[in-house]
């Protein structure tokens, strides 16, 4: 496998193959994700909410936590002052987890990659943080985040390289051309996860609506 050996409940989520896999690993992971990635030194959501906080004004809303899982991001979000926040996940399980957080205005059981049920533009920012990744969403998640990020809102992804170099930085570059993002910064390489061994890098990309 192109991201290296991963056992457990990550190298089961990495090899699957349908959204309805996908969601299932992770209901059965929720109970001990936060306290397994804390572990791996997990990296995405707090240099994830850096980039949104240096791209989207505080106060801004609403903000979506595309891929929020168990809300590591959305309880950081309300802290450095975005007041709104809603999540989205596959995974009912994840969302359970959340939802006890009290972090979101609304949580949606949705999956990324097909058509999302938000008007054009309802979003003034989206951070989505460890979903771009292996048995996960392509670019072919890109178009409906842009949709419905308003114009001038900011769009913070992290890429696993794997996927960046598999189409994901070409579709950038088109949408770039046809006037539809602006890319506003992308990190360096970085692992996301110190403590897992064989872990692939990942980048984190900022685009202007």
């Amino acid at each position: 496998m192109a991201d290296g050996h991963h056992e457990g409940a990550l190298g089961q989520v990495y090899s699957a193959k349908k959204p309805e896999e996908v969601a299932a690993l992770y209901d059965r992971w929720a109970d001990t994700y936060d306290a397994e990635m804390a572990v791996a030194g997990y990296r995405h959501p707090s240099i994830a909410l850096a980039l949104l906080a240096r791209h989207l004004p505080r106060g801004a809303t609403p903000v979506l936590d595309a891929g929020c899982g168990t809300g590591l991001v959305g309880e950081w979000l309300g802290i450095v002052g975005y007041p709104e926040v809603e999540g989205l996940d596959i995974s009912p399980g994840m969302l359970e987890r959340a939802r006890a957080k009290g972090a979101y205005s609304k949580l949606h059981n949705l999956a990324l990659g097909g058509p999302l049920p938000f008007a054009d533009g309802h979003f003034a920012g989206i951070v989505s943080a460890g979903v771009f990744t292996t048995g996960h969403v392509g670019a072919e998640g890109l178009d409906e985040l842009i949709r419905i990020c308003r114009p001038g809102g900011a769009i913070v992804l992290t890429v696993k390289n794997t996927l960046w170099e598999e189409g994901f930085a070409t579709r950038i570059a088109e949408l770039e051309a046809r006037g539809m993002v602006t890319r506003a910064e992308e990190t360096e390489p970085y692992v996301s996860m110190p403590g897992e061994v064989g872990t692939v890098p990942s980048r984190a990309v900022v685009l202007r609506r």
